[in-house]
């Protein structure tokens, strides 16, 4: 049935659920875009009205949440006291690029209900495992906890495996126990987007000299060249993927917004506690908006406020994070401190000392503080993301008739798993530094040249010709591919150089 027009019968509606639109007879009328082979095929449905800005505000500020950890608190302050400030112009470059990319991920979203995994899927199902896989893996080790719990131990002392542990456990706790998930973990990463534009404040005012700002034209110079010869590929690798959010991370935006009820989104369930709320346990396959004159302008309506709210609560807030704490540490750590050979949490430690002695004992605890907790944040959005995309594959793939596995329950079980295999972790005296991050993002980057490719064909051939992705988005597109390919293929190469 892929590619062409189904009809189905009343028992097929009454069976699947949802409002069919019906031909001449009365059959029910299929999206022909839609692949359905694999999972089952699209009806058409009219898509709600758009809502303004102020009302759909979240799902991106939970991506910039989860974003602004390692890349702008750690790796690209890193890069600039290694390289200097001039190389600031690729993260420009990265956070840009990751703005095109979940723009497209939300478009098939937009108009569908579906997140993009499962759109790859109705091509080739192995793909929704596969990401499992590129979520599972990088993420296996619960490195936000520790780094977190690390700086948490330049405070007050203490034992930072026993820190991590009470991480772990507070997290399983505070994602399953809220009665809707997404609220929780919305609510949080506001409090440290508050936070980060806080510590920011304080430090333009306090910290940085003007004359380091100044020193930002040193990216028109240096546009197009990269700082191969002081910083190792994986580090610049690792910066350019998490200038953003980077990874599968990026793919769960598809289901942050449905969560939040944007465009056809709005018919999906949302994910609930099996404790406190009441999960629904049917697959969330999704809706293809209607092709007519009135769901177009809707349509329209939704781009234009989705565009919005990525642009202002994730490119801005990432990009104006990046920038702000490198040159932070352009002007009190400098050029060639040396404060560490690698990104790691020596790192940290010495940045928090000079910003002690530069401007004052005071900033460089505030520093700490800022870190302990932004990093703490970022390790509930990885596992909340690992485990959102896991059940939505399993759900809607392989679990579809089976009423007693909700997507609520299974992602509950992903959570408890995760936090579990991390406590096993560290309770194994198994001592992991920030830079085995670096490894994590750099497979990460694998897992966004893979998907970009995929994007490029699902938002040709699996949408209506009138909301495709074309002109261009499309060229971005099909550059993201050219340089995420670039990249990870280059870090394969000098890995596998280093082996042999």
């Amino acid at each position: 049935m892929a590619g062409t027009v189904g009809r189905g019968t009343d028992s097929e509606t009454t069976r699947t659920g949802g409002r069919f639109d019906r031909g001449e007879r009365g059959e029910v009328l299929y999206a022909p875009e839609v692949r359905s082979d694999v999972l089952p095929p699209m009806e058409y449905k009219d898509m709600p009205e758009p809502l303004p800005l102020r009302k759909v505000l979240g799902p991106s500020v939970i991506l910039a949440g989860v974003g602004v950890g390692s890349g702008e608190y750690i790796l690209w302050p890193y890069i600039t006291t290694n390289a200097g400030i001039g190389f600031l112009w690729l993260a420009v470059v990265g956070v840009t690029l990751q703005y095109f990319l979940n723009m497209e991920i939300e478009r098939y979203t937009l108009a569908t209900g579906e997140t993009a995994i499962a759109g790859f899927a109705r091509y080739w199902k192995p793909w929704g495992v596969i990401f499992c896989v590129g979520a599972i893996v990088p993420n296996i080790w619960p490195g936000w906890g520790t780094a977190g719990a690390t700086t948490f131990t330049y405070l007050l002392g203490g034992n930072p495996t026993t820190v991590a542990v009470i991480v772990c456990i507070a997290i399983a706790v505070a994602l399953t126990a809220s009665p809707v998930v997404y609220k929780a973990l919305e609510t949080a990463e506001f409090f440290k987007i508050g936070l980060t534009i806080v510590f920011l404040a304080i430090a333009i005012v306090a910290a940085i000299d003007v004359s380091a700002w100044g020193d930002l034209s040193q990216n028109v110079d240096n546009l197009g060249t990269l700082p191969t010869s002081d910083v190792a590929v994986a580090t610049l690798l690792a910066g350019l993927v998490f200038a953003g959010a980077g990874g599968a991370n990026n793919l769960v935006q598809s289901n942050w917004i449905r969560e939040k009820g944007f465009g056809m989104g709005k018919y999906v369930p949302k994910i609930e506690s099996p404790l406190t709320g009441e999960p629904e346990p049917q697959p969330s396959t999704g809706h293809m908006i209607k092709q007519d004159e009135e769901n177009l302008k809707r349509w329209k309506g939704w781009w234009k406020v989705a565009n919005r709210e990525q642009l202002v609560s994730f490119w801005a807030i990432c990009l104006g994070s990046i920038i702000t704490f490198s040159v932070l540490a352009y002007a009190t750590v400098g050029v060639g401190a040396n404060l560490s050979d690698e990104p790691d949490f020596a790192f940290i430690k010495g940045q928090g000392e000079v910003l002690k002695d530069v401007v004052g004992p005071w900033f460089g605890t505030f520093f700490w503080i800022f870190g302990t907790v932004s990093l703490m944040l970022v390790a509930l959005g990885v596992v909340d993301y690992v485990a959102r995309l896991v059940a939505d594959v399993l759900k809607t793939l392989h679990l579809r008739d089976n009423e007693t596995w909700s997507e609520s329950k299974i992602y509950t079980v992903v959570v408890w798993g995760m936090c579990t295999a991390g406590v096993c972790v560290l309770l194994s005296g198994m001592d992991q530094p920030l830079v085995l991050l670096v490894l994590s993002a750099c497979l990460n980057g694998i897992v966004m040249f893979v998907y970009s490719c995929l994007l490029v064909k699902l938002n040709r051939t699996g949408l209506p010709s009138a909301i495709r992705v074309r002109g261009a988005r499309l060229g971005v597109l099909v550059f993201c591919v050219a340089f995420y390919g670039f990249f990870a293929g280059w870090y394969m190469i000098v890995q596998m150089g280093e082996l042999f």
